[in-house]
């Protein structure tokens, strides 16, 4: 019985400690930076790439701003290979309002009688006690009521620029794009982090492309430190609220 008591006791303290470990990073101190030596964007940008075969050219003038490449004068410098680094745009300027309201009602009435039938009504109302009679044998009313009403109202607005990283092209040319972005500030610390596929054409000559343009955009715009610790409830309110039926 106390073996299992002490089990039970070190299992908990075990899940707290490992739950508090999140937090124990900004105890007395700013919140620490994420690594980016180990992100998957720095992965990207150290990948060599595909070799290519250059076919040599001939009777090139050597005085011209004009050479074909990425890096000339009036080359196209969009991101467009594995490593390569494009501005992501978020500008969220949402609002959406709905209302509801329904209302029903329904009453209905029926009454049986009989008052003549050879005479078998009359014999059985001597038997009936007062008040009562076969000519309102059965009377059932009945009534019903319901009404409901709903609203939601949101309103989003966010605007933001961050720097992202193509980690990966697919087959057909769709490249993936992953960023994230740190700021601190005090002992707080905000980051936003981005990702989903784009395609090359939708990349405009500013090396830029906006949220709406991306297939399975992911966009997270929080932070952590010690506001935000105290903005939200402890591990042990939310197991609660998530376990109690009432």
């Amino acid at each position: 019985m106390y073996v299992r008591k002490f089990v039970r006791g070190a299992t908990l303290t075990l899940l707290a400690l490992i739950t508090a470990c999140g937090r124990a990073d900004h105890i007395g101190k700013a919140p620490s930076f994420s690594p980016n030596t180990e992100s998957q964007e720095h992965s990207a940008m150290l990948w060599p790439g595909l070799p290519t075969h250059v076919q040599p050219q001939r009777n090139i003038d050597r005085s011209s701003l004009w050479s074909g490449g990425r890096r000339s004068l009036l080359g196209d410098r969009r991101a467009m290979a594995k490593g390569d680094i494009l501005t992501v745009v978020i500008e969220i300027d949402e609002k959406a309002e709905i209302s509801n309201d329904t209302a029903r009602s329904r009453s209905g009435s029926e009454n049986l009688g009989v008052p003549h039938l050879f005479g078998v009504p009359q014999r059985i109302d001597e038997k009936l006690p007062a008040d009562a009679a076969m000519a309102n044998a059965v009377g059932i009313d009945s009534s019903s009521a319901s009404g409901g009403k709903g609203s939601v109202k949101r309103k989003e607005k966010l605007t933001l620029r961050v720097a992202a990283t193509i980690v990966d092209v697919l087959p057909n040319g769709v490249l993936a794009i992953s960023g994230s972005q740190e700021l601190r500030v005090n002992f707080e610390l905000r980051e936003l982090l981005v990702s989903g596929f784009v395609r090359p054409e939708d990349i405009s000559r500013q090396n830029e492309i906006t949220y709406d343009k991306i297939a399975s955009a992911r966009v997270s715009y929080g932070g952590r430190g010690q506001i935000t610790d105290v903005q939200q409830p402890r591990y042990g309110q939310q197991i609660l609220d998530a376990v109690l039926p009432f």
